[in-house]
């Protein structure tokens, strides 16, 4: 005979597993990738929330970009400010990777929405993470 414990009074699940924060935005930006016989593609997109090693994107038409594929992520130049993660800080475009694909539209049946990944150095993120909570203790 087996005996299975389970436990009668489960923990809830932590709702925020994230390593920063991620703060709520709604900035214009653009979406540049190769598709795969190699032209040059464009999106126009919404950039929804930002943190350090990612940013999530709504598309203004539909697109479709395969998961995992290297994008060119860059804000519109008017849109430059202070409350932005360090690695967006910068005018020009940062590589990021699309590792998440949104749910379709029902209309097209195209992806609403894009999770990308930042490809930027850790360490430099981390650096600026630090620089940013000392400033707000002090």
């Amino acid at each position: 005979m087996k005996h299975i414990w389970t436990d009668q009074n489960p923990k809830p699940a932590d709702k925020n597993m994230r390593s920063v924060e991620r703060r709520p935005v709604a900035l214009p930006a653009r979406l540049t990738w190769k598709d795969q016989r190699g032209a040059t593609r464009f999106a126009t997109v919404v950039a929804r929330n930002v943190s350090d090693f990612g940013v999530y994107v709504e598309c203004q038409s539909p697109v479709s970009i395969p998961l995992y594929r290297l994008v060119q992520f860059q804000l519109e130049r008017d849109v430059y400010d202070g409350n932005l993660p360090g690695s967006l800080k910068q005018p020009g475009r940062v590589l990021s990777a699309v590792y998440r694909v949104g749910p379709a539209e029902p209309a097209t049946g195209t992806p609403s929405g894009y999770a990308l990944r930042l490809l930027v150095d850790p360490r430099a993120a981390t650096r600026a993470t630090a620089d940013r909570n000392v400033r707000s203790i002090a």
